[in-house]
């Protein structure tokens, strides 16, 4: 997609994440001159005094599905109706980024459910929001740039490295829906991106460089653990010439974000007064229930490991109300009824006052597995030598986080940019101006496609046997492999290069079911290591006759999986599209 881009006067980036989204932008002249010199908005909380970075990921439709509002307007309009008692009817989401993650066999059709179970369109939902980002944009480069037209943007969208094809598909439909057109739009990855931000900072910015150190010097490797809401996303990089990145080990990671330490307090909360009781809350007073998690938000990031004395937390009145009104009990005896909470927490006034060391223990099921699996990285032999670890992302702004890693990992040089969690979205304006910034990547599957060959009733089994209209007999279901787990791809080539013929005299259209498999060389698509990823559709309307081979392109790279076909009779380029939603 990269290579065919029109020329652009400047490069805007979106970041859709999971509990927060935001933008940046940079224009040619000036990225030319500085490529750090990138512009992020502000966000302000509306009704309430706060500014942040980034804005919530929520957004607000109306009665009809129509869209209302995105971020903070959105949280603020749904407490207010909800407030007057006319919320019913509409439709409020948040934090629905995860439901793309780890679905292999995500549909372009599929459905979210908003706060109170009504379904809605998710690629209504994506789309919208993206829309309403794209617009706060463009209207932000029109108040500091007159004349500037959307034709003169690249669009760059960015997707953690352990999606799969099919959530990096959904997201370019949703962007295209969005008024992006493809030809403009490009998918980063989010530690590709990060890593690339903070190979151009200067290094005094960069904590942990002190004593000389240069980490991005050429042969320099390092590993990028992107911290985000939902997801934490690790590759693993090495400088080559001209500042471009090798991967070293595929990407990979999991769901052990900032949300789980969420997960953890509302369990604390749940488990003192009732599931019952958080449901009713946060029922009648919306408002109150969005601030509580509002402060526990900017509690996580500032708490400290070597904190003493008490968290104190802001609780909504109407949790205690309605858990007297359920329970018959005050909620500071409910906790001094808890023999593990006794000593350790308090209820007094409209603050639940807790320990350090429990308010610590919110994080220890995300910190643990992190540490679990960077661990297990630091076995494999492509990382042994790997010595520094360049922490990004919203989370890895935690105090907690953060000395997780430098305790468990001594030997290791820890880096972390100012404000970590732009990292992802100021690298990926850079990645807009360079989309080959990564040299090389590894596949994280084995890649290869349904398809038929001659039959040889010695080797292949019966049950595999298929006769074409013209009487040949072909052995159906066969793995053809184009790329291997583990394998290191260079970006811009291509990684299979084949001639096939049409099965069918009257055969139009070409489809090849594509598959990705845990095991190096499967041998049928039915195999059990083998998941059906999507089609390979070929348009053969134009081609005549059974005689007319067609040579296919696959490129597996780039952020996205690529494919040029034609027809080798006439050299003629014939549509070649891979659909991993349908």
């Amino acid at each position: 997609m990269a290579m065919s881009m029109r020329p652009c006067l400047l490069v805007a980036a979106i970041d859709f994440g999971t509990t927060y989204s935001g933008y940046a932008f940079s224009f040619r002249s000036e990225y030319d001159k500085d490529p750090c010199k990138i512009y992020t908005p502000v966000w302000n909380a509306g009704s309430r005094s706060l500014v942040s970075l980034k804005a919530p990921t929520c957004a607000l439709f109306d009665p009809h599905k129509r869209f209302h509002s995105f971020g903070y307007e959105a949280e603020d309009k749904y407490t207010e109706l909800a407030a007057d008692d006319e919320a019913d009817g509409w439709y409020y989401f948040r934090r629905f980024k995860m439901t793309l993650y780890d679905k292999m066999s995500l549909k372009r059709n599929f459905k979210l459910e908003a706060d109170g179970g009504k379904p809605m369109s998710a690629m209504l939902v994506f789309s919208s929001c993206i829309r309403y980002l794209v617009d706060h944009l463009f209207k932000t480069c029109q108040n500091r740039v007159s004349g500037i037209e959307r034709t003169d943007i690249r669009w760059v969208l960015t997707v953690p490295a352990i999606w799969n094809d099919a959530a990096k598909q959904f997201m370019r439909e949703a962007a295209e829906k969005a008024d992006i057109p493809g030809d403009q739009l490009l998918i980063a990855l989010e530690p590709e991106a990060a890593s690339i931000f903070c190979q151009h900072l200067p290094l005094e910015m960069i904590s942990g460089t002190d004593g000389g150190f240069k980490p991005f010097q050429l042969g320099s490797k390092y590993l990028v653990l992107d911290a985000g809401g939902g997801t934490v996303d690790i590759t693993v990089h090495e400088v080559m010439d001209d500042r471009e990145l090798r991967e070293l080990h595929r990407a990979s990671g999991g769901d052990w974000g900032g949300t789980k330490v969420d997960n953890a307090f509302t369990d604390l909360l749940t488990d003192i007064i009732g599931n019952d009781v958080m449901i009713e809350v946060n029922k009648k007073d919306k408002s109150a229930f969005i601030d509580l998690f509002r402060e526990f938000e900017v509690k996580k990031r500032t708490f400290k490991p070597d904190m003493k004395g008490k968290l104190n937390i802001r609780v909504p009145i109407a949790l205690a109300e309605i858990c007297k009104a359920k329970r018959g009990k005050e909620i500071k005896d409910i906790i001094a009824s808890k023999a593990k909470y006794k000593n350790r927490m308090s209820w007094i006034g409209d603050k639940l006052r807790i320990e350090s060391d429990v308010a610590a223990d919110f994080f220890q099921e995300s910190c643990n597995a992190i540490v679990e699996h960077l661990e297990s990285l630091f076995n494999e032999p492509e990382v042994q030598d790997v010595t520094t670890i360049l922490m990004v992302g919203g989370y890895s702004e935690s105090p907690i986080l953060q000395d997780f890693v430098k305790t468990n990992f001594k030997q290791k040089r820890i880096l972390i940019p100012p404000e970590p969690e732009l990292a992802v979205v100021k690298g990926a304006v850079i990645f807009g101006y360079k989309p080959n910034s990564i040299s090389e990547r590894i596949c994280r599957y084995t890649y290869g496609m349904r398809v038929m060959v001659p039959f040889i009733h010695d080797d292949h089994p019966l049950e595999k046997l298929y006769i074409t209209d013209q009487g040949k007999q072909k052995c159906n279901d066969v793995f053809l492999k184009f790329a291997e787990i583990g394998d290191p791809v260079r970006t811009g080539e291509p990684q299979y290069e084949g001639t096939h013929h049409p099965a069918n005299f009257e055969q139009d259209n070409a489809v090849f079911g594509i598959y990705a498999s845990t095991e190096n060389d499967p041998e049928y698509v039915t195999d059990e290591s083998c998941i059906h990823l999507g089609t390979l559709s070929i348009d053969l309307k134009e081609t005549v006759g059974n005689d007319r081979p067609i040579f296919v392109r696959i490129c597996m790279s780039g952020t996205e999986i690529e494919v040029k076909a034609k027809e080798v009779n006439t050299g003629n380029a014939v549509s070649a599209t891979f659909d991993f939603l349908d």
